[in-house]
């Protein structure tokens, strides 16, 4: 450790234990100068502390509008999510159960593509042999480019997919699949959360259920 270091260091030491130092050389303090922290001038103490208090009062309003933002998203998410379990409860044909299911995910979340196979413990409908076995490797949900055996049943213009397995709520059987399309490639990102995806699929499987009792 050179000189200047232990200087250095014996000066800060002495500042930390005599906080009254300035106000007893006030003089000092106002002509102290240190190197501003974007520029090559010098600045005061009191121009580089009100630049520290606006960069931090900058970073504190920037995680702000950030949780206002996430706040507004999942309050839209909440009301998008009650308005669709609304619509399938009001549902009283439990044949058209899949298809209205389709047609009120497709309208009231603005999918662009979107997909339903059921089979086992629920009613059947048209589902691929390997699509099955594709859904009986699935807990829980899946985001991102899925395998061929899901991209056939969409449009070319798909760019990300989220897979739902739809598991019977008595049963707990991997009984059904729900795969939601969209144009943009971030829109089902692979390494988004699922949580919302896994409140879909449990309300898919109850509707569904409903034409199995």
């Amino acid at each position: 450790m050179s000189p200047s270091d232990l200087n250095a260091l014996a000066i800060a030491q002495f500042l930390s234990t005599h906080p009254d130092f300035f106000l007893q050389h006030r003089d000092l303090f106002s002509e102290l100068r240190v190197p501003h922290p974007h520029e090559t001038r010098a600045i005061s103490l009191g121009e580089r502390q009100i630049l520290g208090l606006r960069a931090k009062n900058k970073e504190l309003e920037r995680k702000l509008h950030t949780l206002i933002e996430n706040a507004s998203a999942n309050q839209r998410i909440a009301e998008q999510l009650r308005t669709w379990t609304c619509a399938m409860l009001a549902e009283t044909d439990t044949a058209q159960l899949p298809l209205h299911i389709q047609e009120s995910l497709t309208e009231v979340f603005d999918l662009d593509a979107i997909a339903l196979h059921c089979w086992g413990d629920f009613a059947a409908t048209e589902a691929p042999e390997a699509l099955q076995t594709y859904a009986q490797t699935l807990t829980t949900p899946k985001c991102g480019i899925p395998p061929q055996e899901v991209l056939a049943l969409l449009p070319d213009s798909i760019q990300s997919v989220a897979v739902v397995p739809l598991l019977h709520p008595d049963t707990q059987k991997n009984s059904g699949i729900l795969i939601l399309g969209a144009t943009q490639a971030e829109r089902f990102a692979a390494d988004m959360g699922t949580e919302f995806l896994v409140n879909i699929g449990q309300l898919c499987s109850a509707a569904l259920s409903r034409g199995t009792a």
